[in-house]
């Protein structure tokens, strides 16, 4: 019990530090070799739209960064924000025929507002997003960004902000709806603080990785011995990418907390821990919340199946009624909350499987998870993992098919990120503490070597490396104590997704941000907004920006873009207010540093 709170405890106080986007180098998406081609561009709308505009506020997120936001009511009236302004109203819109193609769901614009509407005055709703971001070389590992999002009766000038992947469905409401119900109940407390908003869903999701943990030594004590749930536990608590990620909001999080409670359950041969049932609810729950948590439990069920001596029990009286009630239930909750009968996990599997559209977002070669990705997440486990699928013991390789598996499924996919197999590490960690239980006089000096070996680059990654993006939203919170609220207008000018948004703010800002939404309607020739931008900066602000009325009070961009947009910002009044320590790595559009400027009072009011 003992380790159990202390890894609770830390675990929720290293929160996870954002990333930068899937981007490269300017007006270049990552894994692809040319510059994006030019288009009409669509302007940006912030979170308050023009009244008979969808509340969708228009396309954003990339793939799986995803922010909803629906604030809920703060104990102190804020001001509201100006109703029914548009930041980018007059400058570069682009044809409504083109709007509407965009930002709106395929069922018409009658059935978007209808779900805009629900999605906002829903519960709530918590979205963990973007990974680790890939690169061609794994020690540019890119930490990813948390994206809270809270909710619960959020007033209209709380509006937040909604995606283009819930106005398309492609988002289910029952894994936000366990942190909405956490929100729900701060506010009716009267707790609402945007400093419980932001840590609440990262302890929850401590406790639960605390209680995993707990459940996997448990389990190997059960199937094995003491020793040996030892060194597989000891395994497992000093993975860097386990303290990494265990803390994040990301569904690929749940997905392996669940695939280690199912595990728990799973009949395999010699235990007598095994209840289909209760396994087979579980990972039914994780492919729920997760579509892809299928790919690694495929051969584990198969195998299940192939060694039960009543399969017609098995089908009969645990797969179909565990399937009807957990697609049921997920059914009537997105129904709640959509305004009509969706199955997101279909939507999900068509965008990200048979249409492939997560290219748009950065492409990997096939072999990109056995040369890199898998060794990265392992780190110093690898020589041991590797040892350890020898020593195994026969009964043990459906783990290892489980990982061999998985890997060769995800690579038939272009878009690859370090996230997608974390759900495997887990039985990783299995050989690996099988190999250490077996090093007898070498197992003091490997133990050493893995607590030293993982300890810093946890560290690193968990409290140092790309933390700008998370405290620069201190910076803008301040801006929610002014006198002149109603005209403030933050513009985040990095690429899209950077930061958090309301769920870090928690009042009526007026905000921006570049987006990057793909395309859904075949256009071989679109370009999104970032790309857009920062082919031409300079150019792009002034057009979008021609009169001194649109221009916003603060705005917040990376060090390496200040000097190609210095004339802008010495022409329209802006002055450096804060400077913000980001990364020891700069890379393409990421710089080091975050810089806040703010237009000057007396520019403001000329």
């Amino acid at each position: 019990m003992a380790r159990r709170c202390s890894r609770t405890r830390c675990r929720g106080a290293a929160a996870a530090p954002p990333a930068r986007g899937p981007r490269g180098a300017r007006g270049q998406r990552a894994g692809t070799g040319s510059s994006a081609p030019a288009r009409t561009h669509t302007a940006a709308r912030g979170p308050h739209l023009n009244r008979g505009t969808p509340r969708s506020a228009g396309p954003a997120a990339c793939g799986d960064r995803t922010e909803v936001a629906a604030l809920s009511r703060p104990r102190v009236a804020h001001a509201p924000a100006e109703r029914g302004s548009r930041p980018d109203a007059g400058g570069g819109a682009a044809p409504q025929a083109l709007l509407g193609a965009v930002q709106q769901p395929r069922r018409g614009r009658r059935a978007a507002r209808r779900r805009c509407r629900r999605a906002r005055t829903a519960a709530g709703a918590l979205r963990g997003s973007a990974g680790a971001q890939l690169r061609p070389r794994p020690d540019q590992l890119r930490p990813g960004r948390v994206l809270a999002v809270a909710g619960g009766g959020a007033s209209h000038d709380l509006q937040g902000y909604l995606t283009w992947e819930w106005a398309n469905s492609l988002r289910g409401y029952t894994y936000p709806l366990i942190f909405a119900s956490i929100y729900k109940a701060l506010q009716l407390l009267g707790k609402d603080d945007v400093q419980l908003l932001i840590w609440v869903p990262r302890l929850a999701q401590a406790v639960l990785a605390a209680f995993a943990d707990v459940k996997l030594y448990s389990l190997v004590q059960h199937l094995e011995n003491a020793e040996t749930a030892k060194c597989v536990f000891f395994c497992q608590l000093c993975s860097w990418f386990t303290w990494y990620s265990c803390t994040r909001t990301l569904t690929n999080t749940m997905e392996t907390i669940l695939t280690i409670f199912a595990l728990s359950y799973y009949p395999i041969k010699g235990s007598k821990m095994g209840n289909s049932c209760k396994y087979l609810a579980l990972v039914a729950l994780a492919i729920v919340i997760r579509p892809t948590a299928v790919i690694p439990w495929m051969p584990l069920v198969f195998s299940h199946f192939l060694q039960e001596q009543r399969k017609g029990d098995l089908i009969l009286k645990n797969c179909i009624p565990v399937g009807l009630v957990t697609v049921g239930t997920s059914l009537i909750i997105d129904r709640v909350f959509f305004g009509e009968w969706v199955l997101v996990q279909l939507n999900f599997l068509k965008f990200n499987v048979l249409q492939n559209l997560g290219t748009f977002y950065g492409s990997h070669p096939w072999h990109w998870y056995f040369t890199q990705g898998l060794p990265v997440i392992l780190g110093a486990h690898l020589p041991f993992f590797i040892h350890g699928c020898v020593l195994a013991p026969k009964r043990y390789r459906i783990f290892l098919t489980a990982v061999i598996w998985t890997l060769v499924v995800y690579s038939t996919l272009s878009h690859k990120e370090f996230r997608f197999i974390y759900p495997v590490l887990p039985f990783c960690m299995f050989f690996c503490g099988y190999s250490l239980k077996h090093l007898k006089a070498w197992k003091k000096s490997a133990v050493s070597f893995l607590l030293l070996s993982n300890l810093l680059p946890a560290l690193y990654t968990g409290l140092i490396h790309q933390r700008g993006t998370l405290d620069v939203m201190s910076h803008i919170q301040q801006l929610c104590h002014n006198s002149d609220q109603s005209q403030t207008f933050v513009f985040i000018m990095m690429p899209c997704h950077s930061t958090p948004l309301y769920s870090h703010v928690h009042c009526p800002l007026k905000m921006r941000f570049l987006q990057c939404p793909p395309d859904l309607t075949g256009n071989e020739n679109y370009t999104d907004e970032a790309d857009v931008f920062y082919s031409n900066p300079l150019g792009w602000l002034n057009k979008e920006f021609y009169n001194d009325t649109l221009l916003p009070s603060h705005l917040i961009l990376f060090n390496v873009l200040e000097q190609e947009i210095s004339p802008f910002l010495a022409l329209r009044g802006y002055e450096k207010t804060a400077t913000v320590f980001h990364t020891h790595v700069p890379q393409g559009r990421v710089g080091s540093h975050i810089f806040v400027y703010r237009r000057k009072t007396e520019m403001n009011h000329t």
